[in-house]
């Protein structure tokens, strides 16, 4: 595996291919101006092409708006999982072993052998996750779509993927390319010697680039790391939710701290990476140390005469980038990172070789042949030295990284490095579990793993949660709490406290397991503990009674809340419910890795934990789309949400109501009324105010004008605002509440 960071990414201008005639040709349009193009160009072509070029600081949807079901080619009808049950896994395996020794003219393997490209293309795939908002990882098929398919740490993985594609072809609908991609990785490694954890199919293909992914502010790629920190020397000052140091980079900087090689430096910069990657110390070497025991990093050549990304490339190039002129260019001459070398004497087979040749040698620090800094042995001997990737009668330095070097120099890694050194078996089975943490941590519980090599081990970072029972009278516990003196705003709240974790980025949080009742959920200021504690007191002994999960009793709660409000407000209706929902206890539950989910805003709940620099109504969109709903969905729940009285600490900002508890369309009937004027208080609340007479009748916020300001969620408001759609925004709110309840349940997807 390697880090790539030499890319030509430049665009060239080109004239509009309609106007080739001039005046008089044949077939000219005499009713256009001279050199004007009849055709509507698009995003790319314009110098304001996009509402949002004209309007910079108007709210942005397009976040809410992607993975629209009119860009699957496959239909909405498609069921991964049903073509999964038809994949023949261990004749795709076959053939994906049959793949790494079977070398392409026109892409020729390192040795004879695909391994180190393949097990790079997983890598790069996996490690753009970051745990603190649970995006980037390999579950989508990301990685074929831009940015990341032209990231200059991606150099040549584009050649990875075409490589896989006659295997894509063959097994088609059964198989994904998310998962085929990671896949590769993982057999890569067994072919190579290395006895694997496992793997889970189930990662379903995203079908156009996502938007929702904040990779950085930077305008260049490679830009200095100072922009994502407060303080370079502090790497824990990183711009959130950012891991990499560096735009286009997966990790860190292969030569140094901004092309500078200190290895302690950069020792500390990949401390903190590996962190945000939920990568322990112990981890971060299992992964380095394992990562580069096998394939090579390419630099010998010059980088600046490579050819454009496949983004810019032309349409020959057929969706390949980095066009290398130098000799064959590829092979020996094939140019990625910038970096020559291998790490090890033999790079195609699983060992010790890493911790040997980094510990055994003494190393300097010197220049590439395209004028990267690596790390190379002052002295070695001839045998150690790797073999020529096309001749074996040649051999080669081997080299390391300057992250490398960091496990021999920083005092932590080398205690660890050392251990694995001398326990070879440890060393093995360690970076076996991390690269399977590595390659699933995005995908959530095992109940969204398939295949015949899942493990049977619950692991911690997985989040399990034991089965809840699904027999049982759910009339009479719904009678046992609507007894209660629990209030519609108690029960409605908690309810959705502990559904608003849920996190489609990464299958993470959620109402399932009751994790809101635990350290650290249950002292979340978001959560009010002391309101949360009141009806937890409450809510657990009708639990206990029944003999089912208070995870249950939390939704059924919630789901009561809305039936009442929703019969004050002349409807009988009764909401949807899946009984089924387990308990987790604290020894299920990594406590520290929560601590990300924590929110620091709810527009559904009308609350913002402090001033940050993106709006509260930002704030409220990165929130929706990381619980998978709509703008409509989120419309619908916000304006319900403030008529039941669910504001935190019962606020009555944007409460447009006079019958707070009923489910009523009151909030958009006001919103939408012109007797009312606005007025700004603050730099988040307002006051809305009788236009004849100046009475203050409401107070609200930027969350809730905004549904009056932006046209598209206007559009909206309006609709649940007509008298004829009071009915439809009852039955629109009560789908909306049961698709948030269920988000986390996985057993019924």
């Amino acid at each position: 595996m390697e880090n790539d960071k030499y890319s030509n990414s430049s665009n060239k201008e080109g004239k509009c291919p309609i106007h080739q005639e001039q005046d008089g040709g044949i077939g000219a349009d005499h009713s256009q101006s001279s050199g004007k193009c009849p055709v509507m160009h698009g995003g790319n072509t314009s110098t304001k092409s996009t509402v949002m070029d004209w309007w910079p600081n108007a709210l942005n949807l397009d976040i809410l708006h992607q993975h629209d079901t009119k860009t699957n080619p496959l239909g909405q009808d498609f069921n991964y999982y049903e073509e999964l049950k038809k994949l023949d896994i261990d004749a795709l395996k076959k053939d994906m072993h049959a793949l790494l020794k079977d070398s392409q003219e026109w892409w020729p393997a390192d040795w004879g052998h695909y391994g180190g490209l393949f097990i790079r293309l997983s890598w790069h795939s996996a490690g753009t996750y970051r745990t603190s908002d649970g995006r980037g990882g390999g579950g989508s098929g990301n990685q074929r779509f831009a940015p990341l398919n032209s990231w200059p740490d991606n150099v040549s993985l584009d050649k990875a993927r075409r490589l896989l594609w006659p295997i894509k072809k063959k097994y088609g609908n059964k198989v994904s390319w998310a998962d085929l991609i990671v896949l590769a990785g993982t057999i890569a490694y067994e072919n190579m010697g290395l006895k694997t954890f496992g793997f889970g199919f189930g990662r379903e293909d995203i079908w156009h680039p996502e938007k929702d992914t904040y990779w950085g502010a930077e305008k260049e790629w490679l830009a200095p790391s100072d922009e994502r920190y407060g303080n370079l020397e502090d790497p824990k000052t990183m711009e959130n939710p950012l891991a990499a140091v560096q735009m286009g980079l997966i990790y860190v900087n292969p030569e140094g701290v901004n092309g500078n090689p200190d290895p302690l430096k950069t020792a500390a910069q990949v401390r903190e990476t590996f962190a945000r990657m939920a990568m322990n110390d112990e981890e971060t070497v299992a992964l380095t140390a394992g990562g580069h025991t096998v394939g090579k990093t390419h630099g010998n050549g010059d980088a600046s005469i490579l050819g454009p990304d496949p983004e810019s490339a032309n349409v020959e190039e057929q969706g390949l980038g980095w066009h290398n002129p130098n000799k064959s260019g590829k092979g020996r001459y094939t140019v990625t990172s910038g970096l020559e070398g291998a790490w090890t004497t033999h790079p195609t087979k699983w060992d010790n070789g890493f911790f040997e040749m980094l510990f055994n040698h003494e190393w300097e620090s010197v220049k590439s042949p395209a004028g990267a800094w690596q790390w190379e042995p002052v002295s070695i001997k001839e045998e150690d030295r790797p073999v020529d990737v096309e001749d074996p009668s040649i051999r080669h330095n081997p080299m390391m990284t300057d992250a490398d070097m960091a496990m021999k120099v920083d005092p932590i890694y080398k205690e660890i490095s050392l251990k694995f050194m001398n326990d070879p078996a440890y060393f093995s089975d360690t970076f076996a579990r991390a690269w399977f943490k590595l390659t699933h941590r995005d995908m959530g519980p095992k109940a969204n793993y398939f295949g015949t090599d899942v493990p049977k081990e619950d692991l911690i970072w997985q989040d399990p949660i034991p089965a809840g029972t699904t027999n049982y009278n759910v009339i009479a516990v719904k009678e046992k709490i609507a007894a209660t003196n629990l209030s519609i705003s108690e029960m409605v709240a908690t309810a959705w406290d502990s559904a608003r974790t849920f996190r489609g980025s990464d299958m993470r949080g959620g109402a399932n397991g009751a994790r809101i009742r635990l350290a650290p959920q249950k002292d979340w200021v978001g959560n009010e503990p002391n309101r949360l504690k009141y009806v937890l007191s409450i809510l657990e002994p009708i639990a206990s009674e029944f003999g089912i999960s208070i995870a249950d009793t939390i939704v059924l709660a919630g789901n009561v809340g809305v039936e009442k409000a929703a019969k004050a407000a002349g409807y009988d209706i009764t909401v949807p419910f899946s009984p089924g929902r387990g308990d987790a206890t604290d020894e299920m539950t990594d406590a520290a890795s929560f601590e990300p989910l924590e929110p620091l805003a709810d527009g559904y709940r009308n609350w913002i934990k402090k001033d940050y620099v993106v709006t509260p109504e930002e704030l409220m969109l990165d929130r929706t789309q990381l619980m998978g709903l709509t703008a409509p969905e989120m419309t619908v729940l916000v304006g319900g949400m403030r008529v039941l009285g669910t504001n935190y600490h019962n606020t009555k900002h944007g409460v447009f109501t006079d019958n707070v508890g009923e489910l009523t369309n009151d909030f958009f009937v006001n919103l939408t009324d012109m007797n009312y004027t606005w007025k700004p208080t603050g730099a988040n609340l307002y006051d809305i105010c009788d236009r004849k007479t100046g009475k203050i009748v409401w107070t609200a916020t930027r969350m809730d004008l905004v549904f009056g300001s932006n046209s598209v969620l206007r559009s909206y408001a309006e609709v649940y605002a007509q008298d004829d759609n009071k009915e439809k925004f009852v039955n629109d709110f009560i789908k909306a509440w049961v698709k948030v309840m269920n988000a986390d349940r996985f057993d019924l997807n």
